[in-house]
């Protein structure tokens, strides 16, 4: 089969993957990761076209024997903010996967759950995210609303199922670690490694790479661009596969996904994870969703910039929460993240999986030529997102 990235790049890669090795991987997560048994009621809200949508809502659940549900719709707006919990009470849904992203969009449209109170949704026993990185706070959340495990995992349309899963169906599960997918599926041998593919300490941050050989469902290489497929995930780190993804693996060897290898930032000789800083805006009680991008800067090399998107509801004035988040920064992290600017926006450029566009924000700050990539959600978001930009003076003149 023949199955394309959700092109966050702006250059969508063609995946190709063998059917025997993805079905044989894809039934057994089913057990082993969603704990998931015959004729239960599984429900992966995604679009189908995704990856997610061909694992989980149509090979993975009907070879396990499972009934899948299928949806056409968004989290809000479909009537309501209640829509998730009205289909997992109406199907008897026992594990409901999604996008952190949709949970997000709750949240900001519904932050006291009075949607979730209409339903009974005892039938759900736990709720998997991924496609983004699941900010603790979002999970906090969706945990005290909805009384079920919410487990967060981590996988690339590359790899067709979970690489780092809290797997339920093994030994019930392991402590749940806020900021970590917990540790590494069997069948993938994860290690963190240094730009010239050294492994480091444990704690350290580096770039995560899985070593060969990967296990079966996996891709084989790119459609029609076999030089592209050894390029893009092989040349940089002989024996290893390339996620892309940076993060590190703690002492009791939980991973912690923090940004893409190219959102790393370098402030002033420092390198700074995009995703450790956005975790903390995230944790601002009034912000529902953020990004951070570094942008170039003459002095320092790259400076981190904002941006937020508010709860429906707070009246807070912007600037107030802008100057609270920056704070919040300055005291979590430190002066040396050079916090200092953010901006408040209706929505951020997405992918229609959830991914959030932060290559393209960090472009057009930039000053940069870019594609728009095919898969984008909304274009117009690239105009309401260079209009934030100028206003906080950017692109620099």
């Amino acid at each position: 089969m023949i199955l394309y990235t959700s092109g966050t790049t702006g250059r969508p890669k063609g995946v190709v993957r063998d059917n025997g090795g993805h079905l044989v991987a894809l039934k057994w997560t089913m057990k082993a990761i969603y704990n998931m048994d015959r004729k239960d009621v599984f429900w992966a809200a995604s679009d189908i076209g995704w990856v997610v949508g061909h694992s989980y809502i149509v090979y993975a659940p009907l070879f396990k024997g499972c009934t899948t549900v299928m949806y056409e719709g968004k989290p809000v707006g479909t009537p309501d903010p209640g829509a998730f919990f009205r289909v997992i009470s109406d199907h008897k849904v026992k594990v409901l996967f999604t996008a952190p992203t949709a949970f997000r969009a709750i949240k900001r449209e519904d932050s006291e759950g009075k949607y979730l109170k209409k339903y009974d949704i005892s039938c759900l026993k736990a709720l998997f995210l991924a496609g983004e990185r699941s900010d603790p706070d979002t999970i906090l959340w969706a945990e005290k609303k909805l009384k079920v495990p919410v487990i967060d995992h981590w996988w690339q349309t590359e790899t067709g199922w979970g690489i780092a899963a809290n797997c339920l169906g093994i030994g019930g599960g392991m402590p749940v670690k806020y900021g970590s997918p917990a540790k590494a599926v069997p069948g993938w041998n994860l290690e963190v490694v240094d730009m010239v593919g050294n492994q480091v300490e444990r704690g350290a941050i580096g770039a995560l790479v899985v070593k060969q050989p990967l296990p079966p469902g996996t891709l084989m290489t790119l459609w029609q661009n076999d030089k592209r497929f050894q390029e893009s995930y092989l040349d940089n780190f002989p024996g290893y596969y390339e996620t892309s993804d940076a993060g590190y693996i703690d002492e009791d060897g939980y991973v912690y996904v923090m940004a893409r290898t190219d959102d790393i930032i370098n402030v002033a000789g420092h390198r700074l994870s995009t995703g450790a800083l956005e975790e903390v805006l995230a944790d601002h009680p009034d912000v529902a969703e953020c990004a951070v991008v570094g942008v170039y800067d003459q002095l320092k090399g790259q400076l981190p910039i904002g941006m937020l998107v508010i709860n429906k509801g707070v009246t807070k004035d912007h600037s107030q929460i802008v100057r609270e988040v920056i704070k919040m920064v300055r005291e979590r992290i430190g002066p040396v993240a050079a916090f200092k600017t953010a901006t408040v926006i209706d929505r951020l450029p997405k992918t229609r999986s959830g991914k959030i566009l932060r290559g393209t924000i960090r472009n057009i700050a930039d000053r940069v030529d870019f594609k728009i990539p095919a898969t984008i959600e909304e274009s117009s978001t690239i105009d309401e997102m260079r209009e934030a930009l100028m206003g906080i003076g950017y692109p620099k003149k």
